[in-house]
Parts: structure tokens; sequence; C-alpha cells
């Protein structure tokens, strides 16, 4: 956005005739760099405080303790003093860079408050492990990260976990805008960065979206076997219209349809993915990624969002997963979200991905059926709550 600021000055004082063509004076380049500064100075304590207004107006009730079965490894804490990536900032004993947790990341934010809220208690509530998962959360560096954390520590004053922050303006202008104004905040981006963001100690993480909740034990997707070098796995779909996601101006040009020869591109959902974060690193993926949505800036390729990157890059090389793990597509299409039933099958995972959110549709008195699924993870804690 640019902001135009058109300035007439009065007389400095009461009495002072105005003065003629030829003594008028321009508003010093200063003084307007001055006021520019000033309205989006303002404008960004505003947005904040609206966020933080959010965020406080939400209470949620406090989730029961679960524990590890008897069989479940025991969290052995490792020697970190040669560690720098889990040295000061490690406050859970360790566990942050066990290789026996069970690493899941999320992004955490205002919006999507209660969603991750509901995803966690899930996750937990459905592991044979819970003790052994460990949290990694991203927050966006222009969010308060301190109340993000109070909020997902009483809620869960059991949990091991860590917030990172995520600084947004580096990737924001890269994002080219898509076909929902939602799909373009920078944080649906940090799953790029990951194995930036996270300790180099941890290896693998399962990615999991805010808008989902599990009915499977975590700790099965979490050891998909990746193979000798795959770096990713994740439901694929190979049913859909694959053309779709890419413009006509990206398959008419021969230099970048050819990405995908020799390749058996399959659509696949980002918001449910199994990371070896160590091969993530060391074919520098996330820079590969980010060549693509530069050259989305000069040139319309794809649509939708932060998916397209990561289909160039890795569709057709990755493992797929068994699709109860992502029963995606719950919140509609991307334009009117209407209600949608399961694929068929069994269920694992159950991800409301499109316009329509569960809280948002229970909260207007106009759930999907589906949406049922959904509430028992709802620890929101209504005015009537707080008062009985």
């Amino acid at each position: 956005m640019i902001i135009k600021l058109k300035h007439t000055h009065p007389p400095l004082f009461p009495n002072q005739s105005s003065p003629s063509l030829h003594s008028t004076m321009r508003t010093p380049p200063l003084l307007t760099l001055f006021f520019f500064f000033l309205v989006i100075y303002l404008f960004s304590l505003s947005f904040t405080a609206a966020n933080a207004t959010t965020l406080l107006s939400q209470h949620f009730r406090e989730a029961p303790q679960f524990y590890n079965s008897p069989d479940c490894p025991s969290l052995i804490e490792e020697d970190n003093e040669d560690d720098d990536d889990a040295s000061e900032e490690d406050s859970n004993g360790g566990y942050i860079c066990s290789d026996l947790a069970v690493h899941v990341a999320m992004t955490l934010d205002t919006a999507y408050i209660r969603g991750s809220v509901a995803a966690i208690l899930s996750v937990l509530q459905h592991s044979s492990c819970p003790q052994n998962v460990v949290f990694h959360f991203v927050a966006s560096a222009s969010s308060n990260a301190s109340l993000l954390r109070a909020t997902i520590s009483t809620t869960f004053p059991y949990l091991r976990f860590q917030v990172y922050s995520f600084d947004d303006s580096a990737v924001a202008g890269l994002i080219s805008t898509s076909i929902r104004s939602a799909l373009d905040c920078p944080l649906n981006y940090a799953r790029s960065y990951l194995a930036n963001i996270l300790p180099f100690c941890v290896r693998r993480v399962v990615y999991l979206d805010s808008d989902l909740v599990l009915v499977d034990d975590i700790g099965k997707l979490a050891a998909t076997p990746l193979g000798d070098s795959s770096v990713l796995a994740a439901p694929e779909y190979c049913n859909a219209n694959f053309t779709t996601y890419f413009t006509p101006t990206f398959w008419s040009n021969p230099s970048l349809s050819l990405t995908f020869a020799n390749r058996k591109a399959c659509y696949f959902n980002t918001g449910v993915m199994v990371i070896d974060l160590d091969r993530w690193r060391a074919g520098d993926y996330t820079s590969k990624i980010e060549d693509w949505m530069e050259l989305q800036k000069r040139m319309r390729i794809y649509e939708l969002g932060s998916l397209p990157p990561f289909l160039l890059v890795f569709a057709g090389n990755i493992v797929a997963v068994d699709h109860r793990w992502n029963q995606h597509g719950l919140g509609g299409d991307n334009f009117r979200g209407l209600c949608r039933d399961l694929h068929p099958g069994p269920v694992s995972l159950l991800h409301w991905s499109g316009k329509g959110k569960p809280w948002a549709r229970l909260d207007a008195n106009r759930p999907c059926p589906l949406d049922a699924l959904w509430s028992p993870y709802d620890l929101l804690q209504t005015p009537f709550s707080l008062d009985s």
C-alpha cells in the first residue's frame, strides 16, 4: 500500500496573511517523511493492540495431563554442553534435542489460536506416549510472542514446547497475492523455513496446520520411513487434476513445464508433512522454494499461496502416506466454504483446510455436520462457563 500525503499549510499565526504564490514554500522532505512514518507507526500499534485484544478475549480451560504408557521409551537428558543449538533456550531438560521424542512443528498466531489449542489437545489425547511429544511453535516476530507463550503454558501446564520467532518481513517481499487473502499471510510460509528456525539438533519433524485434529497416535505418522533419500512424506492425491495448480503461462512455457519431466507429480497437501530436516538442510530446499517465489513475482505461474512452490520442488519425489492421515478439505472450497464429506476409508486425521473453519461456523450457528467431530477438542472457555 502506498500512502500519499498532501499537506495544505495554513498561516503559522492567526493574523498572518497568506503567502504569495512566489513565497509559497514546499513541505520540507524531512517533514513529509516524519508524517509518513508516524502514520505507519500508529497503524502498527493499532494492529498489534487489536491482535492482543483478540487473544485476551479468548480464555481456555486447562487441559488434563496425559501420561505415557508403560512401554514408552524414556527421554534421556542429553549432554548439551557442546551443543550451541540447544543450550540457553532449552528449558525442557534436553528434550528439545532428543531423538526419542516426537517433534511436532506448528505456527502460532492470534487468528488461529483456538484451532491450535484443539490440535494440541487431540495430539496429546490420542498419543500412546504424550510425554514424549515436543512441540515447536513458530510465531511471527511482529506478534505478541510472550502472550501466545503464556496462553499455551496456562492451557497445557505440562507441555514440552518452545516458541520461535519468525522474521516475516524477510518473506513478505516474496509473496504474491493469491485467490484468498488469508493465504497471503507470511506465517503461512514459515513451513518453508523450519530447517533454519528449529535447532540443528532437531533432525525430523511432523508439521501440522492449526485447523485439524488427530484421532490416532501421532507416533505412527512420525515413524513413517523416508527411505534413503526422500526429504518429506505426505498423503498424495494423484486423482486430483494437477494442471489446475499452475497457470496457462506455466504450462505453455517449455522450460517451466519440463520441471515435472520424469516425475510422477501428484498433488499433496502441505498441512500434514513428515520432514527430514537434515536432508532439507543438506539440499538447501528453502532456497529452491524461494527461487520459484521470485519467479512468480516476475510472471504469474500459480494462484494458490504457499502450496505451489512445494509442488514445484517436491511433487513426484515424496514418500506417499496413507490418506487416513489427512482427510483434508473439510473447510470447503476457497471461495464459498461449502460443507464437504469425508473421503472413503479410515480416518486418523481430520483437516479443515479451505475457507470454512469449524470454530467460526460453530460460533455463527451454521456448522457443517463434520464440525461436530472438532468441537470435543475445543477448550475455549465461554462467558457462561466463566460465570459458573
